[in-house]
């Protein structure tokens, strides 16, 4: 006859598991217990690593926000959301928004950008180009940040990522009103004291893409179409 009791003891241990990780108050390596759920018995390495490359890449977002608005103080002064640097920050990244903002009705990503970048518009452009890439970053990722089988994200849409933040700096550095000023200021300029921290911000922005579309395209052969453009006259590439 056909032995129960080791099934039933299975089902137990396994239930005491999941019991234990949504009940317990920490994980069982000290963090807090929201970030240890039953989902995570099912990720793998790679969702792991990409995990961290989007919190890494919307970690530089948020600091590159940060210290444009320091840099650019009269784009707080137009923000139609707040007139604190941490209020327009937590409102991108931390409240639930759809992507959805009364100053880009019905635009998204690169389009936001070249708004930004345009002698018409008059709002806040830190928010602006701050909001189309970070838009762009997720899409890429397939607005996930937890990843399980089967999961990982297009290495081309990385690499079209990648491809459009250098678009994006670009502009940033040589966009300029009628009167011949930036219409944001980074990097230094003139007679300033030399200034890179933007440059190595997005040069660990692009870097994360591009290492992480190479990884997923070896693990899935999955091949990369490069794209050689000229920057002046370089259009912003699709992620689908």
């Amino acid at each position: 006859m056909f032995n129960r009791f080791p099934v039933l003891l299975l089902a137990s241990v396994i239930s005491l598991i999941i019991s234990g990780c949504f009940h317990n108050s920490t994980r069982p390596d000290g963090l807090p217990h929201e970030s240890y759920q039953v989902g995570s018995l099912v990720k793998t390495d790679m969702g792991e690593v990409i995990e961290v490359h989007v919190e890494e890449s919307r970690t530089h977002l948020r600091e590159m926000m940060t210290k444009l608005y320091k840099r650019n103080p009269r784009e707080l002064g137009k923000s139609s959301y707040a007139k604190t640097i941490d209020e327009n920050v937590i409102r991108l990244f931390d409240l639930d928004h759809n992507w959805e903002f009364d100053e880009f009705p019905g635009m998204y990503g690169s389009d936001v950008i070249l708004i930004t970048f345009s002698p018409d518009y008059k709002g806040d452009r830190v928010f602006g180009l701050t909001a189309g890439l970070l838009f762009m970053l997720m899409e890429a990722y397939n607005n996930k940040r937890n990843f399980y089988f089967f999961q990982a994200p297009d290495p081309q849409n990385l690499y079209n990522l990648a491809r459009n933040i250098e678009i994006a700096v670009w502009k940033l550095g040589n966009s300029y009103d009628e009167k011949g000023e930036l219409y944001l200021y980074s990097n230094s300029i003139g007679l300033e004291e030399t200034y890179l921290s933007y440059e190595r911000l997005f040069g660990k922005l692009i870097g994360l893409q591009d290492t992480m579309a190479l990884i997923i395209s070896g693990r899935t052969n999955r091949t990369i179409t490069k794209v050689i453009q000229q920057m002046a006259s370089a259009i912003f590439l699709p992620i689908l």
